[in-house]
């Protein structure tokens, strides 16, 4: 039984190793078929040296030029801002995507927008009363604090003369 496991287990250890064949030539013998390269191939190689031989400028490309050469203060001021706005600008998008205020502020803002469409009149009226409400809390919220920082901070001696305090 054990003759019988080794020979079953040989052959298929084998199947799982990978071997690299590479195949030369016998330095002994000439090749016996060999070809040129100009034959292999579909077009003839040209003969002969072959210079590169630039094309004047043409009076559109010279206009072109001149052009590129005038806008290029211009253009290197834009990228100078734009190198500089651009990490403020990518760590505001960053702030906006990572937020909780994300969460909060897009899913009602969405279903509003869909709304306005189906409902243009009443979200004109919606929109007009929610400003209105809004500058009234905003002048209600300027006014409590106002009074807040008369009360607390505005010593009697420190108190400018004011027209009511002649």
């Amino acid at each position: 039984m054990f003759k019988v496991l080794q020979k079953s287990v040989g052959p298929a250890s084998l199947s799982l190793l990978t071997f690299r064949v590479y195949a030369a030539p016998k330095k002994d013998s000439p090749p016996k078929n060999s070809m040129k390269v100009d034959e292999l191939s579909l077009y003839s190689v040209p003969e002969g040296q072959s210079k590169y031989m630039e094309e004047p400028r043409t009076q559109l490309e010279e206009g072109i030029s001149q052009l590129r050469h005038h806008c290029e203060p211009y253009t290197n001021w834009c990228q100078e801002t734009y190198s500089q706005t651009k990490p403020k600008m990518q760590s505001l998008v960053q702030w906006g995507l990572g937020s909780k205020l994300k969460k909060l502020v897009y899913p009602p803002g969405f279903m509003g927008l869909a709304a306005s469409i189906y409902y243009p009149q009443q979200a004109i009226t919606f929109i007009q009363v929610s400003g209105e409400k809004l500058y009234d809390w905003g002048l209600r919220g300027y006014i409590v604090i106002e009074d807040l920082w008369k009360e607390n901070f505005q010593k009697p001696g420190n108190v400018k003369s004011s027209p009511g305090n002649k």
